[in-house]
């Protein structure tokens, strides 16, 4: 009777774990019922996958990035024979590691043209460039490639002549950058020791857009010590006037859009503030040593996955990549093994957001409703159709607020739905 009850209880774990960790994991996958005629784009760990209207799911390859890994790998090649002689020996009397791999190229953002075709930014450490890709053909055409370029957040404005993206900078500040759309003519739109990211423009307005602004406070030696609350701001580009739209201290207002009929749509979730005070270092001087012993496992563990393939323990609970632990989502870190057991999953699907994630519309006459919850991203196609995720899969909210599942996935970073 025991060894039933046991066998009875180990079969439960393992459904479990298949339904709600190994099931949505691997390749993108569409969702069974999930034909709903709506394409759209998803970015996971730096990759961009197209969702055609019949449901297929395609990974977007990069003639440019396999050059580069090619390049890279032919190089490697021709020095390895220098691992493990003098030539390893640099000036300094530093050793030199000619097998180091690079940081790979990836994908940071995407967005569709009005014909379809997808527009979309890849970078490395040292380069960046902007990608055009042809849908029906499957051919790349490379439009712009400059040397320490980053761009996020691409959006194009609703007459397809001009791009508007989010540029990191150095010390932590990101501003708009206005382009034409083939790449050219890159100028910034905003400055100030801010965080500008997300910018949408304003159907109708061809001269103004929104986007997404927290304020960077700093210390004495300049380093960032805290970020502000996200809000919403509105640049008049023919006077280059910013004004606030949504601000709230409470809240972040995150990747503002509008549709067609002029209603304002938005992610608002809580802010977390920073936490200074008494209260705060006594819990950190408590937990300090069992911090320390965590990292010190971690350590340890690293170095036996390295060289025996094997981690120092099986007992922590389903597998996860070591890139999903801990993920980074509209700014914000995520311990994705924590959000999967107490988020609540949609339609089926488990979510590395809570519910107080909430995509939020705004009419015109002001009325206020909450559209969805746990959503991480989310876009509007022309027709004002919503694609979002809650950053395990992506869903069409149809006109009567139901969710449909469209594809799932280990990690979606960032939707895109197509112009029609």
């Amino acid at each position: 009777m025991p060894v039933l009850l046991v066998l009875l209880i180990a079969g439960i774990v393992a459904f479990l774990i298949y339904k709600f960790y190994i099931a949505p994991a691997g390749a993108p996958a569409a969702a069974a019922g999930g034909r709903s005629g709506h394409g759209f784009a998803f970015l996971s760990n730096g990759l961009l996958f197209y969702r055609e209207p019949n449901g297929d799911v395609k990974q977007v390859h990069s003639a440019y990035a396999q050059e580069a890994m090619d390049r890279r790998e032919r190089s490697r090649q021709r020095h390895s024979w220098k691992q493990g002689t003098s030539f390893t020996i640099a000036a300094g009397g530093n050793a030199r590691d000619f097998d180091a791999a690079e940081k790979p190229i990836l994908a940071t953002s995407a967005v569709f043209e009005a014909d379809g075709n997808l527009l979309y930014f890849q970078q490395d450490e040292h380069v960046g460039g902007l990608f055009r890709h042809d849908i029906a053909s499957g051919r790349e055409l490379r439009l712009l490639l400059r040397q320490n370029l980053h761009l996020a957040d691409l959006a194009l404005s609703p007459d397809g002549t001009q791009l508007a993206a989010s540029s990191p900078q150095s010390a932590g500040v990101a501003n708009i950058v206005l382009m034409k759309s083939d790449g050219s003519t890159v100028r910034e739109a905003t400055g100030g020791d801010t965080l500008d990211t997300a910018p949408a423009w304003i159907p109708g307005a061809p001269n103004r857009l929104l986007f997404q602004s927290s304020g960077l406070a700093r210390d004495a030696q300049g380093y960032i010590a805290a970020q502000g609350h996200a809000s919403i701001q509105k640049l008049d580009m023919d006077t280059g006037s910013v004004t606030a739209v949504r601000d709230d201290p409470q809240f972040d207002h995150l990747k503002p859009r509008v549709s067609p009929n002029g209603d304002l749509h938005f992610i608002r979730r809580p802010y977390q503030a920073p936490r200074y005070g008494a209260g705060a270092m006594i819990m950190d001087t408590l937990l300090f040593p069992f911090r320390l012993l965590r990292a010190v496992f971690h350590y340890l563990n690293f170095f036996s996955m390295m060289y025996t393939r094997k981690p120092l323990t099986t007992a922590s609970g389903p597998a996860m990549q070591a890139d999903l632990k801990n993920i980074l989502l509209q700014g914000r870190r995520i311990d994705a093994e924590k959000a999967l057991r107490s988020a609540r999953p949609v339609n089926g699907v488990p979510s590395l957001v809570p519910e107080s994630w909430q995509l939020i519309r705004i009419s015109q006459d002001g009325d206020e409703r909450v559209l969805a919850t746990n959503v991480a991203s989310y876009d509007l196609s022309a027709d004002g159709t919503i694609i979002y995720s809650n950053g395990r899969g992506v869903f069409v909210l149809g006109q009567d607020g139901a969710s449909q599942l469209a594809s799932t996935q280990d990690f979606v970073g960032d939707v895109v739905a197509a112009a029609s």
